[in-house]
């Protein structure tokens, strides 16, 4: 690769997001792992490299780069083109709601839209003063563990995964924010090891179907299977997840549940059912919400 160029950060960015184009790599290739474009993905190798602060371009553009910077630049760029692997795994590091997590390849790089509904307090409204017991299921990395608990001061969170080398990065993550009081880490299949009852329960389960998983870009095939497929049509986690719901919640209690663009295949896989879709930032069709009664 030929070296990098730019004397400042904003000419760095511009040239590393050049260099991103060139190589091939786009939205469909795999920014959406954190980034959503060449320019943010460039903007987020920069300035993490240089340990500069993620969130505010415009007060460090111009700042001069030295020539030493450029070549750790250049060698953390083409580690992102060559291997096609997600820059946050190069990283080990990923943001979700300014929140910093720790990720490795044991885990799928946290992206869930749920993230939004609790920090905007969409969710709040189905919530009340007998909500004490939360359940992250399908945790991975333990993002949404973390952030609920950040959220709701008061309640205590079950942070549930079938694999236990995700259960050991959410170990990392529920440390390093200070939450191991709050926070119970569950190795279970689905809610076979998940006691109750349950006031709110997250799910971003493995939803992505056959023929998506078999297109998947390099970057998305780094990213464990296990957290992605959902089987031919997305929804079998999801159906026997709705077998066992109720029994593990309390009366006044609620699903949360992200199903990514597989509105089409949730509503012929359960057409009786009649959800609260969430608007979020990826529009009406990502997230919905149930309530115990509709899942007895």
């Amino acid at each position: 690769m030929a070296p990098l160029t730019g004397s400042t950060v904003l000419e760095l960015i511009d040239e590393t997001a050049a260099r991103l184009d060139a190589a091939g790599l786009s939205l469909a290739d795999g920014f959406g792992q954190g980034t959503l474009s060449a320019f943010d993905e460039a903007a987020w190798l920069v300035l993490w490299r240089l340990g500069l602060p993620l969130d505010d371009l415009d007060s460090v553009s111009n700042r001069p780069v030295a020539s030493a910077e450029r070549a750790q630049l250049a060698t953390l760029l083409e580690a992102r083109i060559s291997t096609r692997k997600p820059l946050a795994y190069l990283t080990n590091e990923a943001w979700l709601q300014g929140v910093p997590f720790y990720v490795d390849e044991r885990v799928i790089i946290p992206r869930s839209f749920i993230a939004e509904l609790l920090a905007d307090e969409s969710i709040d409204p189905w919530l009340g003063e007998d909500t004490h017991r939360v359940l992250d299921l399908c945790t991975g990395n333990g993002s949404l563990a973390v952030l609920a608990a950040m959220v709701y001061p008061d309640v205590a969170v079950d942070a549930a995964d079938i694999s236990l080398d995700a259960l050991a990065v959410a170990r990392i993550n529920v440390d390093k924010h200070g939450l191991d009081s709050r926070i119970t880490l569950v190795e279970s299949d689905g809610l076979a090891a998940c006691t109750g009852p349950y006031d709110l329960i997250l799910c971003n389960p493995p939803y992505v179907n056959a023929a998506t998983m078999a297109a998947l870009p390099a970057e998305f095939r780094a990213e464990p299977a296990l957290a992605l497929a959902g089987g031919d049509d997305g929804m079998d986690f999801i159906r026997s997840l709705f077998l066992n719901a109720a029994r593990h919640m309390s009366e006044n209690a609620v699903l949360v549940l992200e199903i990514g663009n597989e509105r089409a295949n949730f509503e012929r896989a359960f057409p009786e059912l009649e959800p609260l879709w969430f608007e979020t930032s990826a529009g009406p069709d990502q997230v919905l919400l149930l309530t115990r009664q509709q899942l007895r």
